[in-house]
């Protein structure tokens, strides 16, 4: 995960809302910890200026990511195919995955 650009690690959710947020920019997304489920990660998706989240697990070495209800589960091989499959509408996502919000270098 941590070569991911938009990967951002442990921060919390009010800090990628204010992150995601001051994008203004629908479809802009990062990548954080999850704080909640120790192991996993949250991708969070701005739409119409509300921040989604959605968790992403490791299955037995494949990735897959909570959807809405109804939707058939997909797994992939890594997170960076798993956000490509994303960034295309009506995939059980609130917006696609458009715009990768990166960390700041230090």
């Amino acid at each position: 995960m941590e070569d991911l650009a938009e990967y951002h690690g442990s921060i919390s959710k009010k800090q990628a809302e204010d992150i995601l947020n001051s994008t203004g920019r629908d479809g802009s997304y990062l990548i954080r910890d999850s704080l909640s489920s120790a192991g996993a990660y949250c991708v969070c998706v701005l739409c119409d200026g509300w921040v989604y989240t959605y968790r992403i697990f490791n299955k037995d070495g494949l990735w897959t990511i909570e959807m809405a209800p109804g939707m058939k589960e997909r797994l992939f091989r890594n997170v960076s195919n798993l956000i490509a499959a994303f960034k295309m509408p009506d995939q059980g996502i609130s917006f696609p995955l458009l715009y990768p919000v990166n960390k700041p270098k230090h």
